[in-house]
C-alpha cells in the first residue's frame, strides 16, 4: 500500500456504533481502516458501502499498517477488560505519537490508567465520551473527548466534522485532560437516567390516575414537546406510545414487559457522587427504579398481598392533574440537570480538569440523548456565573421552578394518595426543598452522633469554640 492509498483514521469495533461512526468519518472526506475480530462483519460494511473511502483489514496487523502515521484509532467495542486486551495486542504495533480512543462507555478511573500506560510509552489515549445512539452516530453525535491538548489538536478536524451542530456550533468540545471525557459522559448518562424516569413516571400517573391509553398520552407529550419540555427524550416518548402493535393493533408499548435494564453508568454515576459527598437523589432514585422494576416476580407476588389505594379521578381533577403534571415534569427534570452538573463539578475539582460547564450544557444541545430546550438557558446560566454552585440559584431557571413549585407539589401529593410510585419526581422535590431550607434537623443528628459516639458538634451561637463535646448520658 502507498503513501497515497494509507487512510487518515481508523475505526476498530464494528457493532451499531462503530460501524455508524466508520460511516459519518467517510462521509466526511475521509479514507477510513476499519477492521472488527469476526472478518464477516467487516465484509457486510464494506459491501453495503461500496461508495464509502473505507479499507477493510482481516487482521489487527494489516489495520494497523493501513494507517497514516501518527495513527487515530477508534476503539468501539466493550467497556472493561476487552478494552485492557486490546490495547495489549494494540501497542506492540503502534509508534510513540499514535493515538489510540477509547469511544465506548469506560469506568473514568480506568481511563486514567489507561492514558498513564499509553504515556508512558509516548503514546496518546483519549477517552472519548460519544452519545446519540446509532442514529447520531451515524448522522452527528454530541462528542466528548478527554486526553491531552495536543491529542484533541489533531483529533479536531476529525471530531468537528462528524460531530452534530446546533445553533450554538459543533457539538463537540475538548473536555479536559484523561478521564474528564468520560467522566462527563457517565454524569450524562445519569442525567439520562433521571429524565427518563421522571417521564415514565408522568406516564404512569397519566394512565393510571388519569385514566387515559397511550396514544391519548402520546398527545400530551406531542403537546409538551412544543414547549419549554421540548426535548428528544419527550419527542422519543411520544413517538413510542403512539406505536401500535402489528399483531394485535394495540399499543406496543402495554405489551412490554416493565423490567428495565442497564448497563451500569447510571450506577457508576450514583457511587461516584458518594465518593465525592455530591446528592444526586433524583438520579440515584432512577437508578434504583430500574432494579425494583427487575425484581419482577417479588412485585407480583407482592401486588396481590400488600394494601393500597384504589386510583382513579374525576373528569375535573383529571385535568387538574395534566395541567400541574407539566411543571411538576419541567421542575424535576431542572434537578437532575442541577445534580447532574454539581457532580461534573466536584469531579473536575477532584481531578484538576477545568471542566467548563457551560461547554458541557453547549456541547449537549445537539446530537445526544439528553439535548433539550433546557440546555438554553443552563449553558447562559454558566456562561454568566461559572461558579454558580446551584444550577436553580439562576434567575430564569429560579423563574421556572417558582412558577411551579406549587403544582409540583400536588402532583406528588396526588401520586402518593393514589399510591403511584413516583420515586424520581419525589426525590427532585425533596433535594429541592432541602437545598432551599436555611433550617434542617441534622442538628439532632449531630447531637445524637456525639451522645453515642463523642463525635462532637459545632455552636450557632459560640463558632469561636469549634468542636465541642458534651456527656449528654448519665454514667
Amino acid at each position: 500500500m502507498t503513501d497515497h492509498d494509507l487512510c487518515q483514521f481508523g475505526v476498530a469495533g464494528l457493532g451499531v456504533m462503530g460501524a455508524a461512526l466508520a460511516l459519518n468519518v467517510s462521509d466526511h472526506g475521509f479514507r477510513v481502516a476499519v477492521w472488527n475480530q469476526s472478518h464477516q462483519r467487516t465484509s457486510r460494511l464494506l459491501q453495503s458501502h461500496p461508495q464509502n473511502p473505507l479499507v477493510g483489514s482481516e487482521t489487527l496487523e494489516q489495520f494497523v499498517a493501513s494507517l497514516q502515521r501518527p495513527r487515530s484509532i477508534l476503539l468501539m467495542i466493550k467497556a472493561g477488560e476487552p478494552v485492557d486486551e486490546m490495547l495489549d495486542r494494540l501497542q506492540p504495533l503502534l509508534s510513540p505519537g499514535d493515538i489510540v480512543i477509547d469511544g465506548g462507555n469506560s469506568w473514568y478511573k480506568d481511563t486514567q490508567r489507561r492514558e498513564q500506560r499509553m504515556r508512558a510509552a509516548g503514546m496518546e489515549f483519549v477517552g472519548c465520551g460519544v452519545s446519540g445512539g446509532e442514529k447520531g452516530a451515524r448522522l452527528g453525535p454530541s462528542i466528548m473527548p478527554g486526553g491531552s491538548a495536543s491529542a484533541w489538536a489533531r483529533l479536531r478536524p476529525v471530531l468537528e466534522s462528524i460531530a452534530a451542530r446546533s445553533d450554538s456550533g459543533s457539538c463537540v468540545a475538548h473536555v479536559g485532560p484523561d478521564g474528564a471525557g468520560h467522566f462527563v459522559k457517565m454524569v450524562h448518562n445519569g442525567i439520562e437516567y433521571g429524565d427518563m424516569q421522571i417521564l415514565a413516571e408522568a406516564y404512569d400517573l397519566m394512565r393510571k390516575v388519569g385514566g387515559l391509553d397511550a396514544p391519548t398520552i402520546s398527545a400530551v407529550f406531542e403537546r409538551w414537546n412544543a414547549g419549554v419540555l421540548e426535548s428528544f427524550l419527550v419527542e422519543l416518548a411520544a413517538v413510542v406510545l403512539r406505536h401500535a402493535d402489528q399483531d394485535s393493533g394495540r399499543p406496543l408499548v402495554d405489551a412490554i414487559v416493565d423490567a428495565a435494564g442497564q448497563k451500569g453508568t447510571g450506577r457508576w454515576t450514583a457511587q461516584t457522587a458518594l465518593e465525592l459527598g455530591v446528592p444526586i437523589p433524583t438520579i440515584t432514585a432512577a437508578t434504583e427504579a430500574r432494579g425494583i422494576s427487575a425484581r419482577r416476580s417479588e412485585r407480583l407476588r407482592a401486588s396481590a398481598i400488600l394494601p393500597g389505594p384504589t386510583p382513579g379521578l374525576s373528569g375535573s381533577e383529571r385535568d387538574a392533574l395534566l395541567q400541574d403534571l407539566e411543571s411538576a415534569v419541567v421542575a424535576s427534570r431542572l434537578c437532575s440537570y442541577a445534580q447532574g452538573m454539581a457532580l461534573i463539578r466536584a469531579g473536575s475539582d477532584e481531578n484538576g480538569w477545568g471542566i467548563s460547564l457551560a461547554e458541557v450544557a453547549r456541547i449537549w444541545t445537539g446530537g445526544c440523548i439528553i439535548r433539550a430546550r433546557l440546555l438554553q438557558p443552563i449553558r447562559a446560566a454558566f456562561e454568566q456565573d461559572p461558579s454558580l454552585p446551584n444550577l436553580l440559584l439562576a434567575p430564569e431557571l429560579t423563574a421556572l421552578v417558582r412558577a411551579g413549585h406549587e403544582a409540583w407539589r400536588r402532583t406528588v401529593a396526588r401520586a402518593v394518595s393514589a399510591g403511584v410510585p413516583t420515586p424520581a419526581m419525589s426525590a427532585s422535590l425533596a433535594w429541592y426543598d432541602a437545598t432551599r431550607s436555611a433550617s434542617l434537623p441534622q442538628n439532632l443528628v449531630q447531637a445524637q452522633r456525639d451522645a453515642f459516639g463523642a463525635h462532637t458538634y459545632e455552636r450557632i451561637d459560640r463558632p469561636d469554640l469549634g468542636f465541642v463535646h458534651t456527656e449528654w448520658l448519665d454514667k
